[in-house]
């Protein structure tokens, strides 16, 4: 049988399948449907300092092929993490990692700081989408020196596994991981959400409060495919690839262009069981393939 484990920084995992922040709650949603042990990991809520309400509805608007959503990061703030639900899935046989968001540097790094002590909280996954306030609103991900910034500042105060979230509304995808990477970041995520919108043509309306939001689903897996397959010539870093991943042969793609692990996102809202049917498919494809691990698989496409 293939061997499944997969290292992502001192992160070993079971097996390179793992669910993405936002759309997977805390993994306590999902303990009807399946055994969270048989994940690889699971990226929890994006977590602020403070507590957020969130955006006004409507925030989210289905598309074809995919979903947009202006959410706006609604959590009661990392104490409350901390104190109640850190110990409701400190024990799942699986990695709980936390997505820390902030609207300064300064947030993320307290944020981060929080975590650090808390022992079964092994990695953080730095979502440096966010606009920063004190930048004009220009998210941290959108240039490389903001970027780094951030990455170097959380990584003084958080000593186990760091993965940074990139942004793909960049020019170019490379230099801001090439970025991050430099600066201490043990792994990068990608991609998060495309900037999009929708109009209610007999309203004349947007379909979102805040107008723009941001777009995921199968229609966005072309081009995060490709963003993977760049970044992992440009870096040396582990990656998680995500973007449109609905079943084990997405997945595979996705490592096949790089990636080390992957993340399944949307997904979760049409089957609740998709991430452990694309561990079963991964595993089955191996053992058909004659695939000793999956590692072998990483960024072993084979060109024309």
């Amino acid at each position: 049988m293939a061997e499944l484990n997969v290292q992502i920084g001192d992160l070993r995992l079971k097996n390179p399948v793992m669910t993405a922040s936002g759309t997977f709650g805390y993994g306590t949603e999902y303990t009807d449907f399946m055994d969270l042990g048989r994940l690889g990991g699971i990226f929890v809520k994006g977590t602020t300092l403070e507590p957020r309400q969130g955006n006004d509805y409507p925030r989210m608007a289905e598309t074809p092929s995919g979903m947009l959503n202006s959410v706006g990061l609604q959590n009661k703030g990392v104490d409350y993490f901390v104190e109640h639900l850190y110990p409701k899935i400190k024990d799942y046989d699986t990695h709980m990692i936390v997505n820390v968001s902030g609207s300064s540097v300064e947030d993320y790094v307290a944020c981060a700081e929080k975590l650090a002590d808390l022992e079964k909280m092994l990695a953080i996954e730095l979502n440096i989408s966010c606009p920063n306030v004190k930048e004009g609103g220009m998210a941290f991900g959108t240039s490389c020196q903001s970027a780094a910034e951030v990455t170097r500042r959380v990584r003084k105060v958080f000593p186990k596994t760091l993965i940074v979230k990139l942004s793909p509304n960049v020019t170019d995808i490379t230099e801001i991981a090439s970025a991050v990477e430099d600066a201490g970041a043990d792994s990068v995520s990608l991609v998060n959400t495309f900037l999009g919108m929708a109009i209610d043509v007999e309203s004349r309306k947007p379909k979102l409060s805040t107008i723009t939001g941001g777009l995921s689903g199968p229609c966005i897996k072309p081009i995060a495919l490709r963003m993977v397959w760049q970044v992992y010539h440009a870096v040396k870093i582990p990656i998680i690839g995500m973007g449109g991943i609905c079943n084990w042969q997405d997945a595979i793609e996705f490592i096949l262009a790089g990636a080390t692990a992957i993340q399944v996102g949307t997904y979760n809202f049409i089957d609740p069981m998709a991430s452990v049917k694309i561990v079963e498919g991964v595993e089955a494809y191996l053992d058909r393939h004659h695939i000793a691990s999956v590692e072998d698989l990483v960024g072993k496409m084979n060109y024309l």
